[in-house]
């Protein structure tokens, strides 16, 4: 059965959506799927926004017919909106912020253990189980809408932040598989599909709004990440085409840092009123400032927002205690502490401690997006005429929501104009709750009619760490040596033979290959070396532990002369194929490193 439709799904840190659009209507504007989910054991409703939380079922209540779905009975966990309410609630027994700790390369993702730090009695689940249940249960609800169109048969797009590594974009492929996604789905970064969306809102009005020359930014704060992308607007056979130019580096700040931000203000009150919260409150109350949060930056919220966690101690009335948060407070807490101005050569403030470390979580220990921005804008060569200066800004992400974090933002930028052309907000009527996902599948199904793509390549350089030869030193690493095996820009659907000397390949024993990126050094080829380096140019990503096949070929210390292969596939998986020089050995080493659509 041929396609029928294509799908957008944004994996939230906070909410999963699901957008669909006909393929056989290219003018059809994409929609959004309700979502059937508990919302209270027994009580069934849909809405937009899958909340992207589970609640891990105790003894008590395992099995309970309140938590049966219209496609699932008997289940031991709940997914959604009632398993966000026992966030704050239950938090020993519920997982949050799955996504990033995808990104978390300190922990093994693929073990149980969420909820972090939870009591030995509750039976926990690994990021990447907890994502595939997220990504099951949009593939379910699909089904239960459309029975005639099977999820694997569609045209589908997952989003994934631009940030995210090689190593996290393979665990949420494999999330994806899991949850019954087709092989042939694709990636796509989320600040590029959020341009989707304002294309799919705009139509060919984008090329009144947009010059040759001009250039966009995107950014991208969602629950875990903040995300910057430059867009450049290029003439292409006498028209217009998008171009991307750059993408920052893994940025872990963002809705959670400010959810964390208001629970250390409320501790304060509650501190005042003689109470004083202990760990499992105090992660209840985290999440509780989360949906405060949402409330009161709300257009036309309220003045004030009670809060409440469970209590603890017989003489608490009710079992719960309270506070109230002011809008003014946590205007002035959000938009000081998190878009404080400054200027155009300010940098991120490395800091030796974090009051936000408990949760496991590696956040930035500078919380200020706009320091991040003007390090990002620095690297890319705009306050260098290297690069040009964005006079667009798109923003996206729930944090955005706040009218009065866009206008800071806006504030910020033209004061590092320096005198030039300010830059402006474009406008959309997407909901930036749904944008991703809506942009995604317009993405989908341009992919298949021909429309209006964002072009780029990939996003970074790509490189293998080589052990250099030599003498040993006793307690002293060898020195380590980057070698550039994907250039940045290398589209898609092509491959490249790496020019290098001999490399020893290790074989038949476990051994660990370690991989590297940067998204500033654009000139690297493939071949090239490098022995030195800062870790504002090239960062480290997962390193691969694995265990390659032995072979005849290999010398008597283990290794196997080889020479690299890059592949980059048309549905952005990278390959590095290892082959031997003096045989027939093929050796495979595959990350899915998509940067660009």
């Amino acid at each position: 059965m041929a396609a029928r439709y294509a799908l957008g799904i944004d994996l939230g840190t906070t909410n999963s959506v699901l957008s669909y659009a006909p393929l056989d209507d290219t003018a059809a504007a994409p929609q959004v799927l309700p979502i059937p989910q508990l919302t209270a054991p027994g009580t069934v409703e849909s809405r937009p926004l899958l909340p992207s939380f589970v609640y891990l079922a105790g003894d008590h209540d395992r099995g309970q017919p309140g938590y049966d779905l219209p496609w699932a009975t008997g289940r031991d966990y709940v997914v959604g909106e009632w398993a966000r309410k026992q966030a704050a609630e239950n938090a020993t027994r519920t997982v949050a912020a799955a996504k990033s700790w995808l990104t978390h390369s300190r922990v093994d993702r693929r073990k149980p253990i969420l909820p972090w730090n939870a009591p030995e009695e509750v039976a926990k689940i690994s990021p990447v189980e907890a994502s595939r249940r997220y990504l099951e249960h949009l593939v379910a609800a699909w089904h239960h809408a459309f029975p005639d169109a099977p999820f694997a048969e569609q045209s589908i797009a997952l989003t994934v932040p631009a940030s995210f590594d090689a190593a996290a974009r393979e665990l949420t492929r494999e999330a994806a598989l899991a949850a019954g996604f087709p092989e042939s789905f694709i990636l796509l970064e989320e600040p590029q599909a959020a341009v989707y969306a304002w294309l799919a809102d705009v139509g060919d009005g984008w090329r009144r709004m947009l010059s040759v020359g001009d250039s966009l930014l995107v950014c991208d704060i969602g629950g875990g990440t903040t995300d910057f992308t430059l867009i450049e607007v290029a003439g292409e056979a006498g028209a217009l085409a998008l171009q991307r130019a750059a993408v920052g580096n893994h940025t872990l700040v963002g809705g959670d840092n400010m959810d964390l931000a208001l629970a250390h203000h409320a501790a304060g009150l509650f501190d005042k009123q003689g109470v004083k919260l202990d760990a499992w409150q105090s992660v209840g109350l985290w999440h509780s400032c989360r949906a405060a949060k949402e409330t009161l930056l709300a257009d036309g919220g309220p003045d004030k927002q009670p809060i409440s966690v469970l209590g603890r101690g017989s003489r608490l009335i009710g079992g719960t205690v309270s506070t109230e948060l002011a809008r003014d407070d946590v205007m002035q807490l959000l938009v000081d502490g998190f878009f404080p101005p400054c200027s155009s050569d300010a940098k991120p403030v490395k800091q030796r401690a974090s009051g936000f470390r408990e949760l496991g979580l590696p956040y930035e220990s500078d919380t200020a997006v706009t320091r991040h921005l003007a390090a990002f804008l620095s690297a890319h060569g705009v306050f260098n005429n290297a690069g040009a200066r964005p006079l667009h800004v798109l923003f996206n992400g729930g944090v955005f929501k706040a009218e009065t974090l866009r206008y800071r933002v806006l504030d910020v930028l033209e004061s590092w104009s320096a005198g030039s052309r300010s830059a402006l907000a474009l406008e959309a009527n997407t909901d930036l709750d749904c944008s991703v996902a809506r942009g995604a599948a317009f993405y989908a199904r341009s992919k298949l009619a021909g429309g209006i793509r964002i072009r780029g390549g990939t996003a970074r350089s790509y490189y293998v760490g080589i052990e250099s030869a030599g003498l040993a030193i006793p307690g002293a690493p060898r020195p380590l040596r980057a070698l550039c095996v994907v250039p940045f820009g290398m589209e898609e659907g092509t491959e490249v033979d790496v020019p290098s000397d001999e490399i020893g390949l290790v074989v038949g024993e476990p051994a660990e290959f370690r991989f590297f990126s940067s998204a500033v050094r654009k000139e690297d080829k493939p071949g090239d070396l490098v022995g030195r380096w800062s870790e504002d140019e090239i960062i480290e990503t997962d390193t691969l532990a694995t265990e390659l096949p032995a072979t005849a070929e290999a010398d008597d210390y283990g290794y196997v002369p080889v020479r690299f292969q890059a592949r980059i596939t048309e549905l952005g998986v990278f390959e590095l194929w290892c082959a031997s020089v003096n045989g027939t050995g093929r050796w495979k080493l595959e990350f899915s490193v998509r940067d660009n659509t």
